[in-house]
């Protein structure tokens, strides 16, 4: 007798809805996870004829492809972000006539031989997650006769449709509330990958920190690794060799800010009493810590249904003009300030 999806989920530790995924090459899950299932499924006999082929699908009209550039891996990965932002694509999909095919892309020279393998399957459209790359990162992209909407970055030189974050409004907000609240210069615990969402933050930051009649030179920015552990390491490094911290941070995102955070308690500063911070992203971690984090929300699903039903647009009237749709974000006032 065949595995079922709900047995397969048991054995292999993992939720329905990740089993779900895998077994319809939906978003959501790794490409690692995506194997694991796929092979357990083979192995145990899984019957596959119960997911049944998009060609049968009443009104099917081709399959999309929902591409995920990796550069290095340092930004985008398994976390609650990005599944979200995927589970938007797939929602956003959902009442079109096609298809969704997940790919993985890392920037190596095998991009243009990719893309070239993507146009003859016959795909109608490419929506491309875009967080880590740079502009020269996108030139093979630009040759694609198919139409293409690009995710979470945007490029000034180039013209396109692209779906984001306000990068820059989330920012200025967090830092103009650290302000206000304290009364004082607020540090910065920048980023040390430079991806344009960062460099974006940045200039919220900055633009918060000059409209209160601040200098910005005088800012005191700590360069730390964008994951919780690796925040964690180099904070605690920066304290080890004397920093004093300033009384307020922002935080390029909550990894950084709840890797800091618990540098910070190390080493006997209280939150928010001695050191508020304010994070960006608005993830799940940011309830989870303590105090609760004050950040950035972002519409993650969102920006993946916007993105999705654009591309629809654009398969359908390939003469429509490029557009740059921003999200805007919100500030969620929590017990780090």
């Amino acid at each position: 007798m065949s595995i079922t999806a709900k047995e397969l989920a048991k054995l292999l530790n993992l939720s329905e809805a990740a089993i779900s995924m895998a077994l319809h090459n939906k978003p959501g899950v790794s490409t690692g996870t995506r194997k694991k299932v796929l092979e357990a499924a083979k192995a145990q006999g899984y019957d596959f004829s119960r997911i049944g082929e998009p060609s049968f699908r009443t009104g099917y009209q081709g399959t999309v492809h929902f591409i995920i550039y990796k550069r290095s891996g340092a930004v985008v990965g398994d976390t609650p972000f990005f599944s979200q932002l995927s589970e938007g694509v797939g929602l956003g999909l959902k009442e079109s006539p096609y298809h969704l095919n997940v790919t993985y892309l890392y920037g190596d020279d095998r991009v243009e031989e990719q893309l070239s393998d993507v146009v003859r399957s016959g795909s109608k459209g490419i929506l491309l997650l875009g967080t880590e790359m740079q502009e020269h990162d996108f030139k093979p992209f630009l040759k694609l006769p198919i139409p293409l909407v690009v995710l979470d970055t945007s490029f000034e030189n180039i013209s396109g449709n692209y779906v984001l974050i306000d990068n820059v409004q989330g920012a200025y907000f967090a830092t103009r509330y650290l302000i206000k609240k304290l009364k004082v210069q607020p540090g910065y615990l920048q980023s040390s990958y430079p991806i344009t969402n960062f460099l974006e933050r940045s200039d919220g930051f900055y633009k918060a920190v000059r409209q209160n009649g601040m200098s910005a030179s005088k800012t005191q920015v700590h360069r730390l690794t964008p994951s919780m552990e690796g925040a964690y390491a180099d904070m605690t490094a920066l304290l080890t060799q004397g920093e004093v911290p300033a009384r307020c941070y922002f935080a390029d995102n909550d990894f950084i800010a709840a890797g800091a955070m618990r540098a910070f308690r190390d080493y006997g500063y209280r939150i928010p009493q001695d050191i508020a911070i304010a994070g960006f992203d608005n993830l799940p971690i940011s309830t989870m810590i303590e105090p609760p984090l004050t950040t950035i929300h972002v519409p993650k699903q969102s920006i993946g249904i916007l993105a999705a039903k654009r591309l629809v647009e654009l398969i359908g009237d390939k003469s429509k003009d490029p557009v740059k749709i921003l999200a805007g974000t919100t500030l969620i006032k929590r017990k780090s300030v």
